[in-house]
């Protein structure tokens, strides 16, 4: 590049005086500079000082082209050439042509960044990183300092091209992915690979996707931050040397396909070590006791026992419960103090990554993987009427509560003008960042006070074609997490909420009991947002006390002795896992949501009814992993590492050094686990099962889908079996076998459900007599006229389902599809069934048009069955 360059110095010097005196505006390309050279000596044939007048005429054309911005700027006259101008020569696009290239992650952000920018500038999309460690092997050279070995992704050569191609043209590029590490180092590497192209390289941040944000930016350009990327490069390097190294143990140990990871790892150990606290609680029982009273006004209310001769109550069995209650029966209830006092709940702060994910997990019913998806078309621009592409929030990968302020004073003149003065603080409430927090962006709020989300609702419904989302339900989740975060924001500006609170004591003999009620005074914020649902529940409402005074007779009207159990701490939903690692300094913002998603897609965890739970893999590499590497699967270790990839950040820490201090004791573990773990695939456990085939005695050994039973007598005998662990330890076989309404083809038996390595089929009962065997439906009729035939999984020569016609061998139907087929009609042409579409971004439900009506119909899965629940 620099060569090149030098050339093109050395060719028209007074083009480059120009364009250093310009303070390193673009150089003139060599070439384009040569052609108009050519054919000024072909149109216009002169003596050799007249050729060369005319080539030097050109080339400072050419320069000055450039330097201008692309516009064409007027020859000297005197050395204007007869002819030049009139032969029209083609010439290669000159750097500065093209004007400013911006390059920013993906298609969305583009179109909406290009719309404030206008014309002079092009906006590329990398759609996501361009380079990464190859797949097929570590890519990491340790013996030299860790240093990694990046790659281009495969798919994307092409992006690549046009990029380069586009800032060979430009005369400046800025790269504007993300304002995380992770962007940083997609920025990083988009440098490596155009500055062949163009060295004029600078770095823009974005918190917001609007036309102030964007040109503010775009005006104060900065260097690459080196420390961003090498904090994010040390973490990149982290995952992949225990992902690499550990997994392969894994593999040799356990079975084929399992992977570890620094943090995911961690994540399956809070979900296990939740899972055996469950297992190994023990109830205790315990009783209250609560009496209904009445007052000289109504209304009646609840007093629980509190005291019992004189003494704190503490009841452990019906007996006591039953003592109580009599003593109480015995003395009529008599008010000894009431105290009031005036309580203030202040309003929760604006969202931060993590917050958001619960909030929208608790009352939204979201996965934190949508929350973030709809939130990042939220930041990248979503279509508003007549506005256009318009990016409703800030950045949504943050973990700090601070607001600019201007938004301050937006947020404020909104809260007076719709609410009051009387809902407005003095003076604008500033909330403290967590002392761990990096605080590099804002909290997540809105960009604008002009777009409520009722206007943006009214502008959709008014306009659907042109609505936020690709369908219905995906426009009403984005209106939905757009108001969560609106009212959040609006909310944490605003005055605390004020309650009345009243206590009252009771005497009743030997038994003292109190009752608390509380009103709501003044809703402050609670006008806008409850942060959860027992703030809505009981605050908002209240729980009113009849007006009592000292000294007061009461009537008891009932008295309820209820027995209780301990229950024992509840299985993490996703919001609280999220909840968890925060609080342990487990990940970062941006890394919550592809935890979650990581230790399910690896079948260590699985959510049911709402609920993580392991799955036995989970459990059983969990514990391998705890003895043989219990500094990478503690949850301390990970969180000191986190804090020392916010130090190489920051520049307080080397991040060779770091790697260094990991690596050292972490090899001599992969050195000793593969010699000292439990070997699974190799380990039988004796039970007193009989085999009922050969009579010889049977053990657990552990498979691909987890333990089974296996006969001793193997391989003469194959016989295995699969079982569940009962409460008390003992083995409870489980039927493998199941019988169908379906008959065999072959010899009319009947056909039953068995399991093998590729999952369950049908099989002739008579086996091994008769072998027939078919696929399992899945409860959909094949769509050909006529074909009568059923759609059933199949797979490919290299192992990859689809989804094909039970008759491929009989009638040579020929319907395929990729897509899983879901028995459910298309709400949209009725037609019989729907597919299910799986891709990186999510899952979502779509009509197939079998009956090529061109229906259009799809929806999100998960939307989908949230909608049906």
């Amino acid at each position: 590049m620099a060569t090149k360059k030098s050339a093109a110095l050395g060719a028209a010097k007074g083009s480059m005086k120009a364009a250093d005196e310009a303070g390193g505006a673009a150089l003139a390309d060599t070439e384009a500079a040569r052609k108009p050279a050519k054919a000024a000596r072909k149109t216009a044939p002169a003596t050799k000082k007249k050729a060369a007048t005319a080539k030097a005429t050109a080339k400072a054309t050419t320069a000055k082209r450039a330097l201008s911005g692309g516009e064409a700027v007027p020859a000297d006259p005197a050395n204007d050439v007869p002819g030049l101008e009139e032969k029209k020569t083609p010439k290669k696009a000159v750097r500065g042509a093209g004007g400013v290239l911006v390059i920013v992650e993906s298609p969305a952000k583009a179109k909406t960044i290009k719309k404030y920018l206008g014309s002079g500038y092009t906006v590329k999309a990398s759609v996501g990183h361009v380079k990464d460690l190859p797949k097929r092997k570590m890519g990491i050279d340790i013996d030299h300092d860790f240093q990694p070995e990046y790659v281009v992704i495969d798919n994307k050569k092409k992006v690549l091209e046009e990029i380069t191609t586009a800032a060979r043209v430009a005369s400046r590029v800025l790269l504007a992915p993300d304002p995380d590490r992770e962007g940083e180092a997609i920025a990083w590497h988009l440098r490596e690979e155009i500055r062949a192209a163009n060295p004029n390289i600078q770095r823009v941040l974005f918190n917001e996707i609007t036309k102030k944000a964007v040109t503010e930016s775009i005006a104060r350009p900065l260097d690459l931050d080196q420390h961003k990327f090498e904090s994010q490069q040390a973490r990149r390097i982290l995952d992949r040397l225990v992902g690499y190294q550990i997994s392969p143990v894994l593999w040799m140990k356990v079975k084929r396909g399992l992977s570890a990871g620094r943090v995911q790892s961690v994540a399956v150990r809070l979900v296990v070590e939740r899972e055996q606290e469950i297992k190994a609680f023990i109830p205790v029982e315990y009783w209250t006791v609560d009496a209904e009273l009445e007052g000289k006004a109504p209304p009646p209310f609840t007093a629980k026992v509190a005291r019992f001769d004189g003494a704190k109550v503490e009841l452990s069995n019906e007996g006591q419960a039953r003592e109580v209650a009599d003593a109480l029966r015995a003395s009529p209830p008599r008010v000894a103090s009431v105290e009031r006092k005036e309580r203030r709940k202040n309003a929760p702060p604006p969202f931060i990554t993590s917050k958001l994910q619960q909030e929208a997990s608790s009352k939204l019913r979201f996965s934190p993987k949508r929350t973030m998806g709809l939130a990042q078309r939220l930041y990248e621009g979503v279509p508003v009427g007549e506005e256009g592409l318009v990016g409703l929030i800030t950045y949504m990968r943050t973990d700090s509560t601070r607001i600019s302020d201007d938004a301050l004073s937006d947020v404020r003149a909104y809260i007076g003008e719709k609410y009051g003065a009387g809902s407005l603080p003095v003076q604008p409430i500033v909330y403290k960042t967590k002392k761990q927090a990096q605080d590099a962006h804002e909290a997540i709020r809105p960009t604008s006070m002009k777009l409520d989300p009722e206007k943006v609702r009214r502008i959709w419904e008014g306009d659907p074609e042109h609505a936020g989302g690709r369908d219905e339900r995906e426009t009403e989740d984005l209106l939905k997490l757009y108001a969560l975060i609106w009212n959040r924001f609006v909310a944490c500006q605003m005055v605390p909420a004020v309650f009345d609170q009243t206590s009252v004591d009771i005497e009743a003999g030997r038994v003292g009991l109190r009752a608390n009620g509380q009103v709501l005074k003044v809703p402050g914020f609670l006008e806008v947002y409850a942060e959860t649902v027992e703030d809505s529940a009981n605050e908002d409402a209240g729980s009113a006390l009849p007006e009592l005074t000292e000294g007061d007779l009461l009537t008891l009207r009932e008295v309820r002795p209820e027995q209780h159990f301990t229950q024992p701490p509840p299985r993490f939903s996703e919001a609280t896992l999220v909840k968890e690692l925060e609080e342990k300094g487990i990940g970062r913002p941006s890394t919550y949501a592809a935890i979650l998603s990581t230790i399910q897609d690896r079948g260590y965890v699985e959510k049911r009814e709402g609920r993580l739970h392991p799955t036995d893999l989970g459990e059983m590499v969990n514990s391998l992993l705890v003895k043989s590497f219990p500094a990478i699967v503690n949850s301390d270790f990970t969180a000191q590492m986190e804090e020392r990839l916010d130090q190489v950040e920051e520049n307080e820490a080397d991040w060779v050094k770091l790697l260094h201090q990991f690596y050292e004791p972490f090899k001599v573990d992969i050195e000793k686990a593969k010699v000292e773990m439990r070997d699974l695939k190799k380990e039988e456990v004796p039970t007193d099962e009989i085999c009922d085939k050969c009579g010889k005695p049977m053990v657990i050994k552990w498979g691909r889908n987890g333990h089974f039973l296996a006969c001793t007598g193997y391989p003469e005998c194959r016989n295995t079996k699969e079982f569940v662990r009962r409460s008390d330890g003992t083995l409870q076989i489980i039927q493998t076998v199941r019988p169908t309404d379906q008959l065999c083809p072959t010899c009319n038996s009947q056909m039953v459900i068995r399991r093998g390595r590729f999952g369950e089929f049908q099989a002739c009962s008579r086996y091994p007599d008769c072998k027939t065997t078919a696929p399992i439906s899945l409860g959909v009729a094949c769509p050909k006229p006529g074909c009568g035939g059923y759609l059933t999984e199949k797979r490919s020569r290299r192992g990859k389902p689809f989804y094909g016609c039970s008759n491929w061998s009989k009638t040579q139907c020929d319907f395929v599809s990729w897509d899983r087929p879901m028995p459910q009609a298309c709400p949209k042409c009725a037609a019989p069934f729907v597919v299910q579409k799986i891709t990186k971004s999510g899952t979502r439900l779509r009509c197939l048009d079998p009956n090529k009506s061109g229906c259009d119909w799809a929806m999100d899965a998960e939307a989908a069955e949230s909608g049906a629940a």
